[in-house]
């Protein structure tokens, strides 16, 4: 019989692309991780990833493996959440996960109104990228988490929505960011080809609103000549006022505009992330997490953005 804390290890290792990136979420060392994947290996005999220079894949057989071992991963927690819920431990405790413009506008008046309405559970809450909260949602470490995504996504971005439920509560369009003095700030719309000639400022090559935004640029014709980086869109709203360059960003990271800096919206819409709040999937969400998910919801509503809920 296949072996549940080697198959968790071996969903880790594929969905996070690399032996140390499990270990690291696993508390596990490498070597654990690589003798439970040699381990598992040898039970199936087949072999199971590949290792490449842009990190692991898996092989058919353990792209299979995994398929099924994350949906006995999510019975397993569906049974253990039903079970802490009818024992009332888990009504204790509520831990979200956000990225981070997320947590700075549709948390905190859906965390005000939880507290109220739920002054008994502890609520807990943590930033990060989808990339790192997503993993963890799913190693239970989390109960509830906010993310996003972008329609047509990479395979691996897709993969991140592996074993989850969503529900879509709104989207989130992207807006051109300019130095108050540039020659289209008092444009009432942008067209993305009015800058082909700029200098970008976005956020890291390997994040998702950068590899969309270089994306959508390719589709219109050309790729944006990148200045600066930053993961912190203060930062890059910061350099667009200094007038280093232009950016594209998410409306809800746009919640405080810098004085500098002048947000046009793009003539053709323009790229879009759908806003999501997630749980395990499989069943057992408790009251409290079903309760924050409607309160998103009607956070969400209330946004300058489409709601979808």
């Amino acid at each position: 019989m296949l072996n549940l804390g080697r198959l968790r290890v071996l969903c880790e290792v594929v969905n996070r692309g690399s032996f140390s990136a499990a270990a690291e979420s696993l508390s596990y060392t490498q070597s654990a991780v690589s003798q439970a994947i040699a381990r598992l290996e040898a039970e199936t005999g087949a072999p199971l990833v590949l290792r490449g220079r842009r990190g692991i894949t898996p092989t058919p057989a353990g792209a299979a493996l995994v398929s099924h071992a994350e949906r006995i991963l999510e019975q397993v927690r569906a049974a253990e959440a039903e079970i802490a819920t009818v024992m009332g431990e888990r009504a204790a405790r509520l831990r979200v996960g956000s990225f981070p413009s997320g947590g700075a506008t549709l948390m905190p008046p859906a965390v005000a109104r939880f507290r109220r309405s739920h002054p008994d559970v502890a609520l807990t809450l943590e930033d990060g990228e989808p990339e790192e909260i997503a993993p963890r949602l799913r190693a239970g470490e989390l109960d509830l988490a906010l993310l996003y995504e972008f329609p047509g996504a990479q395979p691996r971005s897709r993969r991140l929505a592996t074993g989850l439920r969503s529900v879509k509560l709104l989207e989130d369009p992207m807006r051109v960011a300019l130095p108050a003095e540039h020659p289209l700030a008092e444009a009432a719309e942008v067209r993305l080809t009015d800058l082909r000639d700029e200098q970008w400022v976005q956020t890291s090559v390997q994040s998702p609103c950068a590899r969309h935004v270089v994306a959508t640029c390719v589709q219109a014709g050309f790729e944006p000549t990148v200045a600066f980086e930053s993961d912190d869109f203060d930062t890059v709203q910061g350099l667009v006022a200094a007038g280093v360059g232009v950016a594209l960003i998410p409306r809800l990271a746009l919640n405080r505009v810098h004085p500098g800096v002048a947000v046009r919206e793009l003539a053709t819409g323009g790229p879009t992330r759908q806003v999501t709040v997630a749980t395990v999937g499989g069943g057992g969400v408790s009251p409290p997490a079903h309760s924050m998910i409607q309160m998103l919801g009607d956070v969400a509503k209330r946004f300058d953005v489409r709601a979808t809920v």
